[in-house]
Formats: C-alpha cells, structure tokens, sequence
C-alpha cells in the first residue's frame, strides 16, 4: 500500500491538487494550513549561494594512507593504513550557480575529511598558487572578476585593470592563461593546498608542508574553442561527467604527494614560503607519496549534501595547523564566518558537516539548535561539576606565531623572490613552444577586449615582465583601440569573425 502523503507535522493530506476554497468567487481560505506549509517552504527553498565557488558539485569517498609520513606528522589520518571517509567539492570560482562550468577560472578542490579525531578541511584550487596573498585584497580581487554594478555584465577591462596593478597576480594568470586554465573535467585536474601549512609530529617536531593530489587518470584540459561549445550545449558537463563516472562504478582517484620543508629553512628559503603566490620548486623540496583519495558514492540530495556542506580551513586536527601565510590566516576567519551567515549559526550540526567523533562543546543556542547537553553539563569553563576540559596534550600543538623571528625572516625578500620570477619560470622553462603560442592567443584575445589605453598598456607591459618575447608578441598582436573610456562605460562588442577578441575571462563573447 502507498504511504500517505503528509505533512510536515506528519498529519495525512487529503489533496496535492485542490486548495481549500470559500464563497461564490472560490476565494483561497487562509485556514488551508497545508496550501501554506506548501508555498511557504517553496519561497525559503534556498540559501544564498556561495559569494565565491557558487558553481560546483561533489561526492564522497575515501582516503587511505599508503606511505608512512608519521616521521612528520601525528595526524591519525596520516598514519599507515588508515582509512577516512571524506567528502570533496569542485568548483568554479567566478561564476554564479547557473553559469557554465567549463568557463577558464581556477577551480576550487575542497575535501573534507572525517578524521577520528574530528573533522580535517582542506580547502584549494586546481592551482598550487594563487592571485594575491595578503586577505585583505581578496574581496577587491574577487569583485573585479565578477559583474559591472550598472550593466551587470563582466568586463575584461575591470578585470586587467586589477591585475595589473597588483604585480603579484602573474604567476596565477599565468596559469590561468595557459593551457591548464581549462581543465577536461574535475577527475582530470589536479587539486592543491596550495597555502604552506604546518605538521607536527609525536615528538613535537615542526615541518611546513605543502599538498598535491595528482589525478590518476592523467591531466587533460579543453581547448578555449572545445569549452566555449560544452558551455553552449551543456553548462553543467563537468556535475554531469563526476556523476554519470561514479554511477558507472569507474571511481576517480588521486594520489597524494607532499613537499616538506624542515621548520627552520623558511628563515631562509630564497623565496617567502608563506607567500600564496610562489611554489617551492620540487628540485628544492621533492615530492613524498602518502595516500590515495577515491571518490565513490554520489550524494543523496544535491542540497541537503553539496550546497550545505560548509568546508573551512579552520578545521585542523592535532598534528596539522597554520602557518603565517596572511592569506590563510584570513581564510581561517572568513570561511566559518561564511557558513554562520549562509546556512546558519549550528551548520556543524548538520550531517553532511557533523565530526564522525563525539562533539563535547560549550557552544549554547542560537537558530536550529538540534543538538545540546545533558541539563548537568555546565555551558561554561571552567567549571567545578566535571564538564569537559581542555587538554592541550589532545590538542593541535600551535604554536608558529610565538617564533617572531621566524616571520620577520621569511618575510624578508630575496634576489629571486619578486613577483615575475617564477610566472617567467614558468612560461620559459615549463611551457613547450605550442603551449606558449596558444598563452599569447588567449592573452591577445582576452587583453583585446580592454577598452581603456592605459589599461591595455599596462596589461602589455605586465607580460613584458612576466616575458620580454611573450609581452612583445602580445603588444603586436592587440587589434587597435577605438576611443577610451572609463571602466565599465563600454562593453567590448562581440567580434564577427568569431575570435577570442571581446572574450572576458569566462571565455564568453
């Protein structure tokens, strides 16, 4: 027999069709509880989306350690043959939830770990680098890649007017303009940490670590032609292909790789190794193998499971904790911040964000309280009637910040520790001569659409630093500007041949 439909006090419904009705004019009575209960939760279906990463979808699985890194960190996850269920989050950057996710944006690579001794968040890119590394620049930089206030159209002027005048942008649009700025799908891109963060070991030794999940099926990336027709016939193609391959049972996974860095090298490491806009070369700091991740059960329900998960990088364990990366440091506020304001005060309640382990917490009230203690359990500490106790053998060992010297020294800059350097290395020494041709291709088309002189010579002059030859070619292949104007007074038009001139970041014409 089919169960009756209810409502969500768990009373039958007698009808899905008919409202109640009064009167010869067949008003709407206001007593039709359930015609209310209905549209009502239909109006507050939603949350508000992401500020940042709305675009993306996820799944769960599992991570097992394969290598033995407990010479550097107690983490339990960590250790030998340990296996973790997890969670993990793809997305775009830029884009609203109904954009296109084949557009050229970094993508965001966002795992959540349940540890036995709570939950572990990593939250990265597709890029082991990023645009700017100080957090108070984030929701400026973040801003200029969204929309025009007026037209509410994304305009490649804003957009270089940013980046060039913050230097430190090369090395990231440097990735992003190349052939890696368009991953095939999420199971063929790499996923990075990205921030330096900090290991501790049993015996309290520090090491600064750096994370890298290498795809197992091989780094594939579209073409800007191959994306910007997926993003015409199909917006969500990259949700679509995690889904359907973990339906079909052919489970993506990635290997994990760390660099570690001994505590006392950042002092004079020859670049910050705090500073989100550098890599440490692995000549330097070579890889160390530790697990692999596995993704192999989709969600349930998109909402309840993908759009609710709340991934923050204030999530460590004991063994793992921060380092004096000021990005980091920002994003270790923002991010829980975030999660209170979008889906609530007790969003750490929910499943799909609740710790596998027993929560014992001060944490009192506030909207959607599920869980709370016994009526014994005192809501404050200290306390004299046994409530829990801080332990700080149990804990996370912080402890960066009490070595002043240690920041003032990595802080301190270096001959090669400038903003150019390592995009330089990058486009000379990592790029083959194709992949060169196709950066000043798209560099040419997305620069084209600038419609501010000043802008645009700065954007030629911003490539000339980052590569005398890849600038010049950039500046002799720029279509001639007509007029100038102020940002956002002119949308560059559309080109009828086709070409990358007009494109914005996204890859749109």
């Amino acid at each position: 027999m089919t169960e009756p439909t209810t409502t969500n006090g768990g009373a039958p419904v007698a009808s899905d069709e008919h409202s109640q009705s009064v009167g010869a004019d067949g008003s709407i009575a206001l007593t039709d509880h359930y015609l209310i209960e209905k549209l009502a939760q239909f109006n507050r279906e939603r949350v508000p989306e992401r500020v940042v990463h709305a675009k993306g979808g996820g799944a769960f699985g599992t991570f097992r350690t394969t290598g033995d890194v407990s010479a550097y960190t107690r983490a339990a996850l960590f250790q030998p043959g340990v296996e973790t269920e997890m969670l993990a989050r793809f997305s775009s950057v830029a884009g609203e939830q109904g954009s296109p996710d084949t557009w050229r944006d970094p993508r965001g690579f966002s795992l959540k770990f349940y540890t036995t001794e709570g939950n572990y968040d990593l939250v990265g890119n597709n890029t082991p680098v990023f645009f700017v590394k100080d957090g108070i620049k984030f929701p400026d930089f973040i801003r200029s890649q969204k929309r025009l206030p007026g037209s509410h159209l994304r305009d490649n002027t804003m957009q270089w007017d940013f980046w060039t005048l913050s230097p430190e942008s090369a090395h990231q649009v440097t990735w992003l303009m190349g052939d890696r700025g368009i991953p095939a799908s999420w199971r063929h891109m790499n996923g990075y940490g990205s921030h330096t963060y900090q290991w501790i070991n049993a015996e309290g030794e520090r090491f600064w670590v750096k994370y890298h999940f290498h795809t197992d099926l091989g780094h594939k990336t579209l073409t800007q032609d191959e994306a910007d027709q997926i993003a015409g016939q199909d917006a969500d193609f990259h949700i679509r292909d995690l889904y359907a391959a973990i339906e079909r049972q052919e489970f993506p996974t990635w290997t994990l790789k760390v660099q570690i860095m001994p505590y006392e090298d950042a002092k004079t490491y020859r670049f910050n190794p705090f500073d989100l806009t550098k890599v440490w070369p692995h000549s330097d700091y070579p890889e160390i193998e530790v697990g692999t991740m596995e993704l192999n059960r989709n969600p349930g329900n998109y909402f309840a499971e993908i759009e609710q998960a709340a991934f923050e990088p204030s999530n460590f364990v004991p063994g793992i904790d921060g380092s004096p990366d000021k990005m980091l440091q920002a994003r270790i506020f923002s991010y829980a911040d975030a999660h209170r304001y979008r889906v609530g005060t007790n969003y750490q309640q929910l499943p799909v964000n609740r710790p596998h382990t027993e929560v014992h917490s001060y944490s009192k009230e506030g909207a959607m309280r599920y869980e709370y203690n016994p009526p014994e359990v005192p809501v404050y500490a200290p306390n004299s009637v046994g409530g829990p106790a801080a332990d700080p053998r149990r804990a996370g060992d912080g402890g960066w910040h009490s070595d002043g010297e240690l920041v003032r020294s990595a802080a301190t800059l270096h001959a090669e520790d400038d903003d150019w350097g390592q995009a330089g290395t990058l486009v000379r020494e990592v790029m083959t001569a194709e992949e060169r041709d196709r950066l000043v291709e798209t560099i040419t088309g997305h620069v084209g659409g600038v419609t501010r002189a000043e802008v645009r010579d700065r954007a030629v002059q911003y490539w000339k630093n980052v590569d005398a030859e890849i600038g010049s070619r950039v500046e002799a292949g720029l279509p001639p500007l007509e007029g100038s104007t102020a940002p956002g007074e002119q949308l560059s038009e559309p080109n009828p041949d086709g070409d990358l001139v007009g494109r914005d970041v996204a890859g749109r014409v």
